[in-house]
């Protein structure tokens, strides 16, 4: 039978298990909440590990980014991961979390089956340290589709003018707050990430094709017209699933491959 093994570089080790806290008044604190956090530097030869720490959370808020937080501030400084409005909008606390992608702001740790929060980095990106991830492919793909209105016609007076019926197509699609949660659990954006646009660039694409407003529809169709940029979306709804705010870039994925087959009639 074949055994498939990470490069003995690649296998996570375990790593420290860090004293419970103890209360305020020196006894030990009552209600716990174990992490076990992935943790990598860069600059030291060791391998990547899984550390332990307990917070208790008497002393933090409920959220796993509240968690995180109490650890650096409370336990090991060197803890390193993104955060910025802790409010679900910047994106910036995408990691695994439960075995799923999402943001840490807004998933609460009595929210994790189990009584562990396990947090990794978000899966088959390319490491920085501990949490953080690589987004450097990830931001370039959002900017080759034009995230912007691309028109012909003479600037208007006051304003480009889109009636509510054409604004409400909108919906469910500006609402991406580029997290990567959802490419970062696409199998065909792991094995093609390089070519294949992935579900986040292709549903912001999408936003803008179904801009009344926007008069370059076919040549935002003529660059999508590539083996590898929108035709490896095989529909395993991944995205979907995952999304923290509840959109489908699978749908939008399926109404381009529309416009492209309408296109050709």
């Amino acid at each position: 039978m074949v055994q498939l093994r990470l490069p003995k570089n690649s296998r996570v080790g375990k790593g420290k298990i860090w004293d419970k806290p103890k209360a305020a008044d020196g006894t030990p604190a009552k209600k716990l909440t174990e992490f076990r956090v992935y943790r990598y530097d860069p600059d030291s030869p060791d391998n990547p590990r899984v550390d332990t720490y307990f917070v208790d959370r008497d002393q933090t808020a409920p959220m796993v980014l509240d968690g995180l937080i109490w650890i650096k501030n409370n336990i090991d400084p060197t803890l390193t991961f993104r955060r910025s409005c802790r409010e679900g909008i910047c994106g910036s606390c995408a990691m695994n979390i439960d075995g799923g992608n999402s943001l840490a702001c807004t998933k609460g740790m009595d929210e994790v089956k189990g009584d562990v929060v396990n947090v990794y980095p978000l899966p088959h990106l390319e490491v920085v340290k501990d949490l953080v991830c690589d987004l450097t492919n990830f931001y370039a793909q959002h900017a080759s589709i034009d995230p912007f209105l691309r028109t012909e016609s003479a600037q208007p007076v006051a304003e480009w003018k889109q009636s509510p019926e054409e604004r409400a197509k909108l919906d469910g699609l500006y609402e991406c707050i580029l997290c990567a949660c959802c490419s970062a659990s696409c199998p065909s954006y792991w094995w093609n990430g390089d070519k294949y646009l992935g579900p986040a660039a292709l549903l912001q694409s999408y936003r803008w094709l179904a801009d009344s407003r926007d008069e370059a529809k076919g040549e935002r169709l003529d660059d999508l017209e590539d083996p590898f940029k929108l035709y490896r979306c095989h529909t395993i709804m991944n995205c979907a699933n995952t999304c923290p705010k509840g959109l489908n870039p699978a749908e939008a994925i399926g109404e381009i491959k529309k416009m492209m087959v309408e296109r050709t009639i």
